[in-house]
């Protein structure tokens, strides 16, 4: 399988990124948090190395469909490509709805909505599970005879056309407010205010909200995040905090008829007997305090060195993942993801993660050298790995680690 669009467009995410950092020192907005931005750029990595795995069960079903099932071959004309393009959006639209109003399904898309910032990072704040709730609402597509390889290819733009919309540096839009999605519309989904939840669950079309009842106009500016805070910066345990609060609940829930009820319902349903539906409280701004972690400059540079390698690393992993065979790509997902957890980790003054950042810093890199002696890889890369293992125990041991000692 060929690489998808979202993957080659990492470099283009990154320079717009860059862009609107420039644009926020420029203004004095305060849009980026260094851990926030790294927690979001985590969980992007672990939803792109997890996605190699789940995209092959969401690819091969829908293959399957449309060879067994298509009730016909469609001709690939202007109308063919124009009504997959609405047909997509609008599989997004309730797709993307049912991940708000179901329990199981949100806790595999609240991920994205954890981040209490909002700049283009948190676009790339994914989830690792929610392809695995979602998949199936695009199935009528395959048996309607839309080829797989199109529905991928107008699936992905419509993704890629969602990245541009998570920025505050965008204003109103006029006119193409009325049809399209835009930052205005896309900035109220990500708030907690009471009014704004479950609303302007567009993909590229906002006339879907319009047409089925949940669209809600920009009014004072959000309040981001979720109605009860990760309060975390491990891109890992984003994915899992949810089904984890899901589970001790489900063990105070005395009827099996409510566990059930419970995971089909709404997040924040309970049995009247327990107290019932919960709804989202209300924002308090002048109380509202953001999760914060504050940490010494020297570790702030430790961790983004360290992150800057590890991104450039997925990088051209995903660049080169049909070069690695299924064993390959478990290992490398696997190293990659305990990477992320320690980088996160490193801001929120846990001991453990000192003792893991050691093992990190001293097994990588000899794994990588005596991996690259055996094969007889380049001497260079050697020497680049050994020059790695040294900067990296001389800067690490010299950051104060008073930071590491709340927990």
């Amino acid at each position: 399988m060929s690489l998808n669009p979202i993957v080659l467009s990492i470099p283009i995410f990154f320079i717009l990124i860059g862009i609107e950092i420039v644009v926020e020192r420029l203004m004095h907005m305060k849009l980026y948090r260094l851990p926030d931005s790294i927690a979001n750029l985590s969980c992007g990595i672990t939803s792109q190395l997890s996605g190699i795995f789940f995209r092959v069960l969401a690819v091969g079903v829908y293959e399957l469909c449309y060879a067994n099932l298509a009730v016909t071959h469609l001709e690939r004309n202007w109308i063919y490509w124009v009504a997959l393009f609405f047909l997509v959006d609008l599989g997004y639209y309730w797709a993307h709805r049912m991940s708000h109003e179901i329990n199981l399904f949100w806790g595999g898309h609240v991920v994205h909505h954890q981040s209490e910032e909002y700049n283009l990072s948190v676009a790339l704040r994914q989830s690792s599970f929610q392809v695995v709730w979602t998949f199936f609402f695009y199935l009528p597509l395959a048996v309607a005879g839309f080829e797989t390889v199109d529905f991928l290819l107008i699936s992905s733009l419509n993704t890629l056309y969602q990245f541009w919309i998570h920025t505050e540096t965008i204003n109103k839009m006029g006119w193409f407010e009325y049809v399209f999605n835009t930052p205005s519309h896309h900035r109220v989904h990500h708030g907690r205010n009471p009014k704004y939840i479950d609303k302007n669950h567009a993909g590229t079309l906002i006339i879907w909200d319009k047409m089925f009842g949940t669209f809600q106009a920009e009014e004072e500016r959000p309040t981001y995040g979720i109605t009860k805070p990760i309060n975390s910066w491990n891109g890992v345990w984003a994915n899992f905090s949810h089904y984890a609060t899901m589970a001790q609940e489900l063990k105070t829930i005395p009827s099996w008829t409510d566990k059930v009820r419970y995971l089909f319902n709404k997040p924040g349903w309970l049995p009247k007997s327990m107290g019932g539906y919960r709804p989202a409280p209300p924002v308090d701004k002048a109380q509202y305090v953001k999760y914060d972690t504050p940490s010494p400059a020297s570790l702030n540079y430790y961790v983004l060195f360290q992150y800057v390698i590890c991104l450039v690393g997925t990088a051209l992993f995903l660049f080169n993942q049909t070069k690695f065979d299924l064993g390959q790509k478990a290992i490398i997902t696997v190293l990659v993801s305990l990477t992320v957890v320690n980088c996160g980790v490193l801001f929120e003054h846990k001991r453990w993660v000192v003792v893991a950042e050691w093992i990190r810093i001293v097994l990588y890199p000899a794994g990588l050298i005596i991996l690259t002696i055996v094969l007889q890889g380049p001497m260079l890369l050697v020497w680049t790995t050994t020059g790695y293992l040294l900067i990296s125990t001389v800067w690490f041991y010299r950051i104060p680690k008073h930071y590491a000692a709340a927990s």
